[in-house]
């Protein structure tokens, strides 16, 4: 899977996968919130990409990344909500 975003490969880790599973939430949902969802950075590296599923009752779903040589996803949560 690669991000068309951030020119790079996606590398899902055990925890995220879990949490995926775990959420209904699949690889082609998780490429959709990457790609094309709303983003804030907390560093050069580190953010949050976020997006609104309308079938969906458990919205935001939202996947916590880090750039590096990959696009590393750290976890996925439902139910996100970002505060300022």
């Amino acid at each position: 899977m690669n991000s068309e975003r951030f020119h790079r490969p996606v590398i899902i880790t055990r925890h995220a996968a879990q949490r995926m599973a775990e959420r209904s939430i699949s690889e082609a949902d998780l490429l959709e919130i990457i790609d094309t969802g709303a983003v804030r950075y907390r560093d050069d590296t580190h953010l949050w990409a976020f997006k609104h599923f309308p079938a969906r009752q458990d919205n935001l779903l939202c996947a916590v990344l880090v750039l590096e040589n990959a696009v590393v996803v750290k976890t996925v949560m439902h139910h996100f909500e970002f505060k300022d």
